[in-house]
């Protein structure tokens, strides 16, 4: 019935929300850091953006659910909401899309402090999953049935930095070499 499918509909229409709000923030990053940077980064930045959709609710049965668009091709998975690494192998078409978004996860993990990145991109990134720490959540899927809560507790050992977070305009810190260089600073027995 409508009243068993709205809150999960409203679920959804807030994990976009949510979504595009982190993109946007992380494109904002992205901007801010190449206008500063004394040269232009050696790739291309892909312009990616969420379908537009929404909640519509009408007092007949003939019309309810969310509101998106028809989408064509064929849908593929860049990044699965249970891991942070591309789903694809780099010889496959779109890995370098897929390389990309896991870079975005990079930026929206450490600008919000390790709470949240976005996951399971998927084909035209017509959906995706709001992963949030369980420090946001409290073990509760806050935004969408996707939460995997352990891919955002093990961000940091299984991100693997690419050419877009190694790349020295960006200023991002790779967590594997946080890691290495805090066991050398270590003082041996």
């Amino acid at each position: 019935s409508l009243g068993d499918e709205l809150p999960k509909l409203h679920c959804e229409a807030n994990t976009l929300y949510w979504a595009k709000a982190l993109l946007m923030m992380t494109y904002d990053f992205i901007d801010g850091a190449i206008a500063s940077a004394n040269s232009p980064p050696p790739f291309e930045i892909p312009c990616l953006h969420f379908i537009e959709a929404g909640l519509a609710l009408a007092h007949s049965q003939l019309m309810k659910g969310p509101t998106k668009p028809k989408l064509s091709g064929t849908i593929c998975s860049y990044i699965h909401n249970m891991d942070c690494r591309p789903s694809m192998s780099v010889d496959m078409h779109g890995y370098d899309i897929a390389e990309f978004l896991a870079f975005t996860q990079h930026i929206q993990y450490s600008k919000t402090g390790g709470l949240v990145f976005i996951s399971d991109y998927q084909g035209k990134l017509c959906e995706c999953s709001y992963t949030s720490g369980s420090s946001v959540s409290d073990g509760l899927d806050v935004f969408s049935e996707g939460n995997v809560e352990s891919t955002i507790t093990s961000f940091e050992k299984c991100h693997e930095c690419n050419q877009f977070c190694k790349w020295l305009g960006f200023s991002l810190n790779g967590f594997r070499d946080k890691a290495a260089s805090s066991h050398e600073s270590l003082p041996t027995p």
